[in-house]
């Protein structure tokens, strides 16, 4: 296989994805209204990891080289962007939690 990344991407997406689902589902349990902010960004996030899971099977499963290399790049950047973000949505976690 010529992609070197693009399983690392799936299986880590698809780990990240269900941790994102978790923080919503916990939040939406626990009616915690004034994490509305939270819960929106936790979204988008999981929205960019899911675009991310299925750009790097797509790149797994294509036969074409420059399309293979072209979804994998998208899903990199995807992952890294996704990455940020839930960096961020664990820094306004601790930040919320801690000011109460």
């Amino acid at each position: 296989m010529a992609n070197k990344t693009s399983q690392h991407i799936l299986s880590t997406s698809a780990n990240l994805l269900g941790f994102c689902l978790f923080i919503i589902t916990s939040l939406h349990l626990s009616n915690k209204s004034e994490n509305n902010l939270i819960d929106e960004f936790t979204s988008v996030v999981a929205l960019l990891l899911t675009i991310s899971c299925v750009l790097s099977f797509i790149s797994i499963r294509t036969q074409n080289k420059n399309r293979e290399y072209k979804l994998e790049q998208i899903a990199d950047y995807l992952f890294i962007v996704s990455l940020i973000g839930i960096f961020a949505i664990i820094v306004f976690m601790i930040f919320n939690f801690w000011n109460k």
